[in-house]
C-alpha cells in the first residue's frame, strides 16, 4: 500500500446520529494519521451498512474501527519494509566490500559499510552511485528486495498475524449484521399456534388445515 486512499471529501466529525454518540469513543489515532480520512472511511462503512438499532450501530462502529486498523497495519508494514531496505543495502554492501579483505581491515570496512548505507538513505545522489555499484556485482533491485524480506521476515509474521486477526473479526461482525436483521424479522412473523390479545380477549392463531 503506497498511501491512504481518499474515500470521500474530508469531514470534521462522525456521521453517527446524536442518540448513538455514547456508543462510539473519540478516534485514537497515531501521530501522522489523518482524522478526516478516518471519518471518511467510517462514513463510507456506515452508509453501506445503514445501521438502525443500537446493536447494529455497535457492529458498524467496530467494523469501521477494524477497517482503520487494517489500513494502519498496511501503511506501517510498507514503512517497515522501507526501513529494512537500508539494512538490506548494508548487508549487500558487506558482501561486496568484504570479499577478500584482510581480517585486520574488517573493522574499518565495517564502519565504511555502515556509513555508505546511511548515505544511501540520506543522499539521493549517493544512493544512485551505490545502487549502480551493486548492479555491477549482480545485485539489482529485486535482489535487494529479497534481502529486505529476509531481514524483516520475523516482524512481517507479526504484521500478517495482526492483519489476519483484524480481517477475521471484521468478517464475523459483517455476518452478524444480517443475522441480527433476520432474527428481528422472524420475531415479527406470526407463528401458528400462538395466541394474541385482541380487545382484551385471547384468540388462537392456529392455521386451519384442509
Amino acid at each position: 500500500m503506497n498511501g491512504p486512499a481518499n474515500l470521500a471529501q474530508p469531514q470534521s466529525a462522525s456521521v453517527l446520529p446524536s442518540q448513538f454518540e455514547a456508543l462510539c469513543h473519540s478516534p485514537q489515532l497515531l501521530p501522522g494519521e489523518n482524522i478526516d480520512q478516518y471519518y471518511a472511511l467510517q462514513a463510507a462503512i456506515f452508509r453501506d451498512l445503514a445501521p438502525q438499532s443500537a446493536i447494529e450501530w455497535l457492529f458498524a462502529i467496530d467494523i469501521a474501527e477494524l477497517s482503520w486498523e487494517m489500513q494502519r497495519y498496511r501503511v506501517l508494514r510498507h514503512r517497515l519494509l522501507n526501513t529494512y531496505r537500508q539494512k538490506a543495502i548494508e548487508m549487500t554492501l558487506r558482501r561486496v566490500d568484504f570479499a577478500g579483505i584482510a581480517p585486520e581491515f574488517q573493522d574499518i570496512a565495517e564502519i565504511y559499510t555502515i556509513n555508505n548505507a546511511l548515505d544511501w538513505q540520506m543522499d539521493a545522489s549517493a544512493a544512485l552511485d551505490i545502487e549502480a555499484r551493486l548492479r555491477a556485482y549482480g545485485f539489482d533491485q529485486h535482489a535487494i528486495s529479497m534481502e529486505v524480506y529476509v531481514q524483516a521476515r520475523e516482524i512481517l509474521v507479526l504484521f500478517d498475524s495482526l492483519l489476519n486477526g483484524a480481517q477475521l473479526r471484521r468478517l464475523m461482525l459483517l455476518k452478524e449484521v444480517p443475522n441480527l436483521r433476520r432474527s428481528k424479522m422472524a420475531d415479527h412473523v406470526p407463528v401458528p399456534g400462538l395466541k394474541r390479545s385482541v380487545n382484551g380477549r385471547q384468540i388462537s392463531l392456529k392455521r386451519s388445515c384442509r
